[in-house]
Parts: structure tokens; C-alpha cells; sequence
């Protein structure tokens, strides 16, 4: 007769485990509603002007750095590959980008700069878990980083939309034609340094 143990118990724990902790990293719309986001003066603006630069498809992250007036001081793109959502792996990847395009302003006893996130995803504009874990890693790499943090914004077929703030629109979409950098409007006026490279799970998405 044959003795063990049966490999499902521990396995099921390890995923009970493992889930729990994505769960704890990641941040529901009301949580993020309270942090006291700062608002974009011109939404619209910014996320046109981030959707000519880096044209993203879905599953495309464009983290960008605005100075004190929002006009954008550096910028970079990547996608991230079929994993569960998890919001260590979300800041870390957003911190690397970060350290690549700016310096930090760590010395600084108040932020003056702000990080916004552009996140292109498949689905509607409904809040998801993964939403959840993008904003938990933006928090963190912004304050690791010595920057102010700002706007989470999704961009699917229908449009665009600022997480927590309920402002929408139609276009760009992830299905929009890009619009020519020329035809832009103030905030192209700055031309942003781009990332080169991602650590793993991520992969860079083509720098424009």
C-alpha cells in the first residue's frame, strides 16, 4: 500500500495565497475617488496628445510626466504580456520607465510634477480588477519616484474616460486613426524622451 499526500491541498493554498496578495495591491474607484487625485485642466488634450505620440493598442501602458503648467516633460510606452493583474508587477514596470525618461525629484519636500497613465485596453469603460491594480502601481512608483500622482485614464473602442473623475469622450479611441503631431494643440509642444527597454513580464511597445 501506497502513502502520501494529496498535492491539491497545497496548491490550492499557494493560489488562495497568491490571490489574496494581488488583491491587497490594487485599488478600488471610491478608494481612488478619495486620494485626492489632481485634475487635468484639459483631458481631452492630454489624451490626444498621448494617443499621437505612442499610438497604443490594447494592453499598451503610456505612463507621461506633466510639469507644473501640464505641459508634458517625458513620456514612454510598453505593453504588458497575459498575466494575472498584479499591481507590484504593474509599479515596478512604471518605476523602470520612469528612471529611464526623468530624474526623480526625491529631494523635493513637495511634488511638482505629475505622472498620469494612459492604459488601452479591450472591454468597456466599466472599472476592473486589473483598472484597480494599474492605479495601486501608479500610486506607489509616484511616490518612489518623488512625483505627484495624477489622472488614471482607460482608453477602449468607446472612447476615453478619467477613472474616478466621470469625465468621458469619444475620441481618440483604440480604434482612432492617428492625428498628425503638427495638427495637436499646446501640449506637443514638448517633445518627450522615450523609454527604451521594460523589465520582464513586460515587453516595450515600439517607441514614437
Amino acid at each position: 500500500m501506497t502513502l502520501g499526500f494529496a498535492p491539491s491541498s497545497a496548491s490550492s493554498i499557494s493560489s488562495s495565497s497568491g490571490s489574496a496578495s494581488r488583491l491587497a495591491r490594487m485599488l478600488e474607484p471610491a478608494e481612488w475617488a478619495a486620494a485626492g487625485i489632481p485634475l487635468l485642466r484639459n483631458p481631452r488634450e492630454v489624451v490626444s496628445g498621448l494617443h499621437s505620440r505612442h499610438l497604443p493598442t490594447p494592453a499598451t501602458a503610456v505612463v507621461a510626466v506633466l510639469d507644473h503648467e501640464e505641459r508634458l516633460a517625458a513620456s514612454a510606452s510598453f505593453t504588458r504580456r497575459s498575466a494575472p493583474a498584479d499591481g507590484w508587477e504593474f509599479r515596478n514596470a512604471l518605476l523602470a520607465h520612469l528612471r529611464r525618461v526623468i530624474p526623480h525629484d526625491l529631494r523635493r519636500r513637495t511634488p511638482v510634477r505629475t505622472a498620469v497613465l494612459l492604459y488601452c485596453r479591450e472591454g468597456d469603460e466599466r472599472w476592473t480588477e486589473e483598472d484597480g491594480a494599474w492605479m495601486w502601481g501608479l500610486r506607489d512608483a509616484c511616490t518612489l519616484h518623488g512625483l505627484r500622482c495624477g489622472a488614471y485614464i482607460t482608453l477602449t473602442r468607446g472612447g476615453w474616460q478619467v477613472l474616478g473623475e466621470g469625465r468621458v469622450g469619444r475620441r481618440p479611441s483604440s480604434d482612432s486613426p492617428p492625428v498628425p503631431l503638427g495638427e495637436e494643440s499646446a501640449f506637443e509642444r514638448l517633445v518627450p524622451r522615450i523609454a527604451s527597454g521594460a523589465p520582464e513580464p513586460f515587453r516595450r511597445a515600439a517607441a514614437r
